[in-house]
């Protein structure tokens, strides 16, 4: 299944953007499979991050694909920018817009991965209708707005839940976790089914992002391969 293999997507929220090409580097060299990149808007969020500019210059930085998360109301309006700007993966919350099934087909004709994320207010059955459609799904294991925050317990059941009906219905969407994911979190992540590790903090906030970066692999991929 396309889904058997564990990704690290290093998330630039938590990097140094006065160097944010080394910082990509480093992590590229520990092995990091997706870069991960946080767009808020101050509305659906509090917090403003970053925006089209910065994503066509990390295009620029980088072969790795990057997984645009639109952290921001009625994301419809700007997927087609992103993915002009070189964004691979297009993750929308269910929660910002009432055309969810509409947005992930446009990131599809549009030739980019489609993935939905859930807050963790919201239950994994609001995205059962739209589980074909979706190359990812994104559990938000803090509320999003803010890097660093404190991993919230509950996301361990949705990754079960959606893990689950990933078998049930020989689907192969990734389970992508993020929020408060670091090295003592990672393998009991991996063993719910999670594959896809987003970690800002744990990875860019070290002396060496890049052991950061293999030490999470190293720690998620065998808790993986165990389970499946």
């Amino acid at each position: 299944m396309s889904y058997a293999r564990v990704e690290i997507a290093p998330s630039i929220l938590a990097a140094d953007f006065a160097r944010l090409g080394e910082q990509v580097r480093a992590v590229e060299q520990g092995g990091a499979d997706v870069i991960h990149v946080d767009v808020m808007d101050g509305s659906f969020v509090p917090n403003i991050s970053i925006g089209v500019p910065v994503v066509a210059s990390l295009r620029k930085a980088t072969q790795l694909p990057l997984d645009v998360h639109l952290m921001i109301d009625r994301p419809e309006r700007y997927i087609e920018d992103f993915v002009r700007a070189g964004a691979n993966r297009v993750l929308v919350h269910q929660e910002a817009t009432p055309h969810l099934d509409r947005a992930l087909s446009m990131i599809r004709e549009l030739g980019a991965e489609a993935g939905a994320a859930i807050n963790p207010g919201t239950p994994v059955v609001m995205l059962n209708d739209v589980l074909g459609k979706m190359d990812t799904v994104l559990v938000m294991s803090v509320n999003p707005g803010f890097g660093g925050q404190q991993f919230i317990p509950g996301a361990f059941e949705k990754i079960r839940h959606l893990n689950e009906w990933r078998a049930r219905y020989n689907a192969a969407y990734r389970i992508e976790v993020d929020g408060g994911v670091d090295l003592e979190n990672a393998a009991e992540l991996a063993q719910a089914g999670a594959n896809t590790f987003v970690a800002g903090t744990s990875i860019f906030h070290t002396p060496d992002p890049a052991a950061a970066t293999r030490e999470m692999r190293r720690l998620a991929s065998k808790a993986f391969s165990q389970r499946v």
